[in-house]
């Protein structure tokens, strides 16, 4: 496919500052492989002089894939890689002016994690209070807050060896390896850079043209690399598109790229992927966003199939309902790959693996795990299956020290050899030998008083209830909660949904119980898996970015769930904005047909009746095909949600003046705004020495 006449401009302007915008399936990376074969092919640099930054090792793959067809062999080089990728070659060379060794060590989240859970134990933190994860995030925030004064400070070999903190304390570990993490990569590129000039002339000298791919997700730290290694030849080439800015919440700033003056600026605005339904659809939701750079998507390929919303009575309903559309695909010829399932929150997953399952339609979660086969619902279902049997040693091992008791390895292995030579289960070796060491322990007692207890519940009490009581006695709730995996909670209560489930059909049956209800699960857990790769995809939409997939269901379309107003209540209109640019990531990522579902019911989180979300109705009237009967009145709901929030959050309402503003009241005279309260919806204003709190419509602007 030959270049079209925007994507061969942006390959033949090789110097100074140039922004590409490049909407969703534009062929942005297409534009930076003929780019990168242009420079060295036509202007004659050499390869080492070129630096092309990608995101993800896998781009970097298909990208040096892709260069390599077009130049001559030998021309692709080391310098086509990941931000962290090349702070990591430019450290192995540089990083002895700071007393480190080049065989300095890369610690992964893993090896953090040892040496957090090493610090908070010198210092005495409790692991109950403060998991490692959330200590690494503390580390994180606290490098940072301060890159060049962390590095100074602490990491230097240098540097005071005194340890006043467990963040400090992990540092000094840390020095001790010569380890770096993944953001000391970063920064200690910025401060070799900033603070050797010499390092510094070689490498901006040296790199006379420098690409970056996806920029929209750089974060401040990156943008201030990118600066800084392009000052002496002034050629950055950054290109990305702010309607798929997905990763904010993970420290990105789209902003940045918003606001780049750039020399030359071109925009990417052919779609080669999608039909023009499916875009105008993409083109009116992302519209409604302010931080972006207008563009409208446009394809010379004929539309196929309307957009379809399609509207269920229930989550079961909707997902039987996408089962028994890719039957009807594969009876049409498709195969089971061709169609991908996407969702906000991998916890909506459950319904539709269910109807896959029922309808034999094989498929896969990408980069994830199936609902049952999740940590958090096999820890669950263990306690459940020991309750059921003394046994299941598969369980008993699984749970015995979670949440911990004291029952490690060396435990393990003396009631592993007590019970083979014996020939019991080991939760009957516990049983027989609790008060022999090293058994013998307070928290043992009270684990098979606990598993003893739950037994004893059964006969009169649901499934359900039980495994609510079992959370919150055994201790897995405030687990959950502590690891402050939001996720992991999400899925536990729709494990539970799925308990209530199977009470309500069972109920006339008279076998809802734990036994029954095992069975049923296992079906779940053990169904067989071929290697066949012909599968139905299903994955998170931001596991899905940068993927296309003939025909693609966006589930969960709920106001609430997606958006989620979590993330709106935490970050406004920044969050309210990334959830659109999801949306919009969801919607681009189909190219023949697209399915909007969404169903009525409950939100599982807050029991609140369910509206369809806003972004359905951001979509014209009859853009849409309906199926299912949707009432007009739970459109109003949506609006009302909406309004509700906005009015909780400030916003939309009154738009706030900002500080400073000079006003007028009739009786205190001409005042200066000095805050705003969106709950209280008024204005503080001083009038002189005394300040009033008062409502919008008594003051005017001067």
């Amino acid at each position: 496919m030959v270049l079209n006449n925007r994507q061969q401009q942006a390959v033949e302007a090789t110097e100074g500052r140039v922004r590409v915008v490049a909407g969703a399936g534009s062929g942005k990376t297409r534009v930076l492989a003929h780019r990168y074969a242009f420079i060295v092919n036509e202007i004659g640099i050499s390869p080492g002089n070129i630096l092309c930054l990608t995101f993800t090792n896998k781009a970097a793959q298909e990208m040096k894939r892709r260069i390599s067809t077009m130049v001559d062999r030998g021309s692709v080089n080391d310098f086509i890689c990941t931000i962290h990728s090349f702070c990591a070659k430019f450290l192995r060379k540089e990083i002895y002016r700071i007393g480190y060794p080049r065989n300095f060590v890369i610690i992964d989240e893993e090896d953090g994690k040892t040496l957090a859970r090493q610090a908070m134990q010198e210092f005495g933190i409790d692991r109950r209070k403060t998991t490692a994860e959330r200590f690494l995030k503390q580390v994180a925030a606290y490098k940072g807050y301060a890159p060049t004064q962390y590095i100074q400070n602490h990491l230097l070999p240098c540097s005071s060896s005194a340890a006043s903190d467990a963040t400090v304390r992990y540092l000094r570990l840390q020095l001790k390896q010569y380890a770096l993490d993944y953001d000391d990569l970063l920064y200690f590129t910025l401060y070799i850079l900033g603070h050797f000039p010499d390092a510094r002339k070689e490498w901006t000298e040296k790199l006379n043209y420098v690409m970056v791919d996806e920029v929209q997700d750089c974060t401040g730290d990156d943008w201030k690399l990118l600066h800084a290694i392009t000052e002496h030849h002034g050629n950055l080439f950054v290109v990305g598109d702010p309607d798929q800015a997905i990763y904010e919440w993970r420290g990105a700033n789209p902003k940045i790229f918003v606001d780049f003056k750039a020399q030359t600026d071109i925009i990417l605005n052919e779609n080669y992927r999608s039909t023009p339904d499916i875009l105008e659809v993409a083109n009116h939701i992302i519209e409604h966003n302010k931080n972006r750079v207008k563009k409208d998507l446009f394809t010379v390929k004929l539309n196929e199939r309307q957009v379809v919303h399609l509207h269920s009575k229930s989550e079961k309903d909707e997902a039987e309902a996408i089962a028994i559309r890719i039957e009807e695909g594969v009876k049409e010829g498709m195969t089971h790959s061709q169609f991908a399932i996407l969702y906000r929150s991998s916890f909506l997953s459950r319904h539709l693996e269910q109807a896959l399952l029922r309808h034999h339609i094989p498929y896969s979660v990408w980069g994830g795990v199936r609902f049952f086969e999740r940590k958090e619902i096999k820890d669950v279902l263990s306690y459940l299956r020991l309750v059921a049997s003394d046994a299941d040693d598969m369980s008993f091992s699984r749970i015995v020290n979670l949440p911990a008791r004291k029952f490690g390895e060396v435990s393990m292995k003396a009631l592993t050899k007590i019970a083979e030579e014996e020939g019991v289960s080991l939760m009957t070796a516990l049983r027989n030998h609790i008060d022999e060491k090293p058994f013998n322990k307070p928290a043992m007692y009270k684990f098979l008083q606990l598993i003893d207890e739950a037994r004893a519940r059964v006969p009169v009490m649901a499934v359900s209830e039980l495994t609510d009581w079992l959370m919150n006695v055994s201790g897995l709730s405030d687990l959950y909660r502590t690891d402050e995996e939001e996720e992991r909670l999400e899925n536990i209560v729709e494990l539970i949904n799925s308990m209530k489930e199977f009470e309500a059909g069972r109920i006339d049956e008279g076998d809802a119980d734990l036994i029954s209800y095992l069975q049923e699960i296992a079906l779940y857990t053990n169904v067989d898996r071929s290697n066949d790769s012909e599968r139905v995809r299903m994955m998170t939409i931001h596991q899905s970015k940068g993927l296309e997939f003939p025909e693609v269901f966006v589930v969960g379309l709920t106001e609430g769930i997606f958006p989620n107003h979590r993330s709106i209540r935490e970050r406004r209109q920044d969050g309210e904005e990334e959830e659109r640019r999801l949306m919009y990531v969801a919607v681009t990522r189909a190219e023949k047909m697209l399915w909007l579902c969404e169903s009525e019911g409950y939100i599982n989180e807050n029991g609140a009746l369910k509206f369809p979300s806003r972004f359905l109705s951001e979509v014209p009237e009859g853009m849409l095909k309906i199926e299912g009967k949707l009432d007009p009145m739970l459109k109003e709901g949506t609006a009302g949600l909406v309004k509700m929030l906005n009015e909780e959050l400030g916003v939309g309402v009154e738009a706030p003046m900002a500080n400073g503003t000079r006003v007028r009241h009739k009786v205190f005279g001409e005042g200066v705004i000095e805050g705003y309260d969106p709950m209280a919806k008024s204005y503080k204003v001083r009038f002189g020495t005394n300040t009033r709190n008062l409502m919008p419509h008594v003051l005017t602007r001067q």
